[in-house]
């Protein structure tokens, strides 16, 4: 009988596991460099779809603080993603605060209890102020090595509508595809009805894609809030969208050929 991966990878979160880096990781706090890995690794959590770093204690420069021992609660959501506080452990370990030189990082590692992980500290992404691997700069959340994304130039006819007003329409849309999430089309700025959008204060960061900032539709007396998005300054892996516009499929009509 032939596996989906898709459903393989489903299956295991409820577990606790984990993954070799390949890479220096350092985090830094007010310019001085706290943590500095060259074998790091990183841990999911079980029902936790983000993982974070984890280093051994010889390579945090400061001292670990404050042994609290935490049981995993019964009431957590089924996923938890980056938006659930690094403080909502589901396996049982052992939380520390780490004493910086000019701030202490209120529980920011986390020893497992799992004989496998021991040797590891768990690493609050929020809790520093700065992450790199090796000299790039990494933002939104620890970097899952299993997970790419693809922009595919394609033909394909797109129209984007709310109720009868065409927002967009193009034969000329970038297709981004991004590992366990649905495929977005990002549509260059002649192809919009850049009349009808205007921007919001709104902006969220993509750890793979870099930080974007919203447009909200306005047509007749609504307003559609974030409807679309655009990154005019991606990381590497996404710069064939650069200024192109993506709409939230969820939010808007989309027709494709």
């Amino acid at each position: 009988m032939a596996t989906s991966l898709d459903e393989v990878t489903k299956s295991q979160v409820g577990l606790l596991r984990w993954t070799d880096m390949h890479r220096r990781v350092r985090a830094f706090v007010d310019g001085q460099v706290v943590v500095d890995s060259a074998e790091p690794i990183q841990v999911w959590e079980p029902y936790r779809v983000v993982g974070c770093y984890a280093v051994g204690t010889a390579d945090i420069a400061v001292p670990l603080e404050h042994h609290v021992p935490t049981m995993p609660g019964a009431d957590h959501p089924p996923i938890l993603t980056p938006a659930h506080p690094f403080s909502m452990h589901t396996a049982p370990g052992a939380a520390y605060d780490i004493g910086a030189d000019t701030r202490t990082l209120v529980g920011a590692g986390f020893r497992l209890d799992d004989p496998d992980l021991a040797d590891y500290v768990l690493l609050d992404w929020d809790a520093f102020d700065e992450w790199r691997e090796e000299e790039q700069i990494a933002m939104g959340h620890a970097h899952d090595p299993y997970k790419r994304i693809d922009c595919l130039a394609t033909s394909r006819h797109i129209v984007v509508r709310i109720g009868d007003t065409v927002l967009a329409e193009s034969h000329n849309p970038t297709l981004l595809l991004e590992t366990h999430l649905p495929a977005r089309h990002y549509i260059p700025r002649e192809d919009v009805r850049m009349d009808v959008l205007q921007r919001s204060d709104t902006v969220t960061v993509c750890a793979y894609k870099g930080q974007a900032t919203y447009w909200s539709a306005v047509v007749g007396d609504e307003v559609v809030p974030d409807v679309a998005w655009t990154y005019t300054d991606p990381l590497p892996d996404a710069e064939p969208v650069r200024d192109l516009i993506c709409f939230y499929d969820e939010r808007v009509d989309v027709q494709i050929d």
